[in-house]
């Protein structure tokens, strides 16, 4: 029991929380755009299902640390530039980010997707939205994973932050989601997100690493600016017709 009076513990497990956290709003904004294209009974289902598949992987992931290690070794070369299992994951799923915030946004700015038939929100299948989900959930878990294997030593501590930090956006997702969904300008934006980090994964599985502290300044600053306008906007009250 002496970790109870271990404050490098404690720093440790506040810290990871907290990092892990951010991380998880990269999963969080792509969970709100994927189930708001399903029928409004299912989206917090299918929520709390990625969610919950986020934290079984992460902590399945953590019980093989010697397989994650494992991922980074290099796998082949090409161009003069290695390529490992985890380049791998993270180039696939930058792609499909890129593929998604770009198909998103195309249907928003060509008439609005919900009055075209066809391609309404409530066309998309479940099983076709978890099935989104969990791709997205593999390569944000091994992210997180290998961020907190770089961060702790106990086990139990990057445990402890993975499940405090699941329950925090378990408990922030629908509250999240209904808000990027009831204001068209933040939902653009973050699509905008959903572009800017599929980049940042496909330059960081092809060698070229960005500090993701600038990536979440740029966001953070992003936001700051969308928050101002909508307080403007709120300020001033709906524009008179005609």
């Amino acid at each position: 029991m002496s970790w109870l009076t271990d404050p490098n513990i404690w720093a440790s497990l506040l810290t990871l929380t907290a990092l892990e956290i951010v991380l998880g709003i990269d999963n969080l904004i792509f969970i709100a755009i994927t189930t708001e294209r399903l029928p409004e009974h299912q989206r917090a289902t299918a929520r709390r299902i990625g969610l919950s598949l986020a934290l079984l992987m992460r902590l399945g992931l953590l019980a093989s640390i010697a397989w994650i290690v494992s991922l980074t070794n290099p796998l082949f070369t090409l161009l003069g530039q290695e390529f490992s299992w985890r380049d791998l994951i993270l180039i696939g799923g930058g792609f499909f980010l890129l593929y998604k915030g770009t198909a998103e946004i195309h249907e928003h700015i060509e008439g609005g997707h919900e009055e075209r038939s066809g391609v309404s929100g409530a066309t998309l299948g479940f099983g076709s939205a978890i099935g989104s989900i969990i791709m997205l959930d593999i390569v944000f878990s091994l992210d997180s994973v290998i961020t907190a294997v770089g961060m702790a030593d106990n086990l139990w501590v990057m445990s402890s932050a993975v499940i405090i930090a699941v329950l925090i956006m378990l408990l922030a997702a629908s509250p999240v989601s209904n808000f990027v969904n009831r204001h068209p300008t933040v939902k653009m934006l973050a699509l905008s997100f959903l572009i800017l980090i599929g980049v940042v994964l496909v330059a960081d599985g092809f060698g070229f690493h960005v500090p993701k502290g600038f990536v979440y300044a740029a966001i953070g600053f992003s936001v700051v600016v969308e928050a101002l306008n909508m307080a403007r906007r709120k300020k001033e009250g709906p524009t008179p017709a005609g």
